[in-house]
């Protein structure tokens, strides 16, 4: 069980930021774990803004001081949080078909992003059983302005960050049970992992250095941007 409390490099949740965080939250003084996680989940889903960071092996720190992230730093932030308030949770690894970030990316953004990117989730050990947190991912501002304009594809609604099956629909508060938000667009599934350094050290969206220079150079600011703009005055 101790695995899936440790503390790692970008897990560093005794780092003062997280610590007077947790503190000031008073999360640790909530009596239900289920209120526990909700709050620490929430945080994470409404207060860091779906968004793109300059990379993915970031640590909770970098990631918090962003104020904003997608699924692998959001993921990233999150187990740091629930691991420093004592709760157990491990990440997967998946790639994930880019279609479903139509809207959030477009022009060369889109153009230049793989085919398949990669993306993670985390799990948590809730009454002995693995829950994901996927739907930790979009922010609820965001998910308002955008779930009209979603595209129609089989059974699957899709696009700015979001990939859900239609039967399902939008599945992002946290009650005790899984959560997903991204997961109807799910190609392969890359293992489970301990923690995000362990996933990051063989999978990254970043091995491409030009492209990189080329997204946080000229794109990622531009990006952020235009999704502040979604949430501000909805899709133009």
């Amino acid at each position: 069980m101790n695995t899936y409390l440790q503390e790692t490099q970008l897990l560093n949740y005794s780092h003062p930021m997280i610590e007077q965080l947790i503190e000031s939250n008073q999360w640790r003084k909530i009596d239900s774990l289920q209120q526990q996680i909700s709050e620490v989940y929430n945080f994470v889903r409404n207060e860091i803004k779906f968004g793109y960071n300059r990379g993915d092996a970031l640590t909770a720190t970098e990631i918090l001081g962003d104020g904003l992230g997608q699924c692998n730093t959001k993921g990233i932030l999150l187990m740091a949080l629930l691991r420093g308030i004592g709760v157990p949770c491990r990440i997967q690894g998946f790639t994930i078909d880019k279609k479903m970030q139509k809207g959030a990316l477009n022009g060369v953004a889109y153009t230049l992003a793989p085919a398949k990117i990669i993306h993670a989730y985390t799990e948590i050990l809730y009454n002995n059983e693995w829950l994901a947190l996927e739907g930790v991912i979009v922010d609820d501002k965001l998910l308002s302005q955008t779930k009209k304009h979603l595209s129609e594809q089989g059974d699957k609604w899709i696009g700015y960050g979001v990939s859900v099956k239609k039967e399902e629909g939008f599945n992002t508060c946290f009650n005790g049970k899984s959560t997903f938000i991204q997961f109807a667009s799910v190609i392969d599934h890359l293992g489970t992992f301990d923690s995000p350094d362990e996933l990051f050290l063989q999978y990254s969206n970043n091995k491409l250095k030009f492209k990189m220079w080329i997204f946080n150079t000229f794109l990622r600011k531009g990006m952020n941007t235009n999704l502040q703009n979604i949430r501000d005055h909805g899709v133009k």
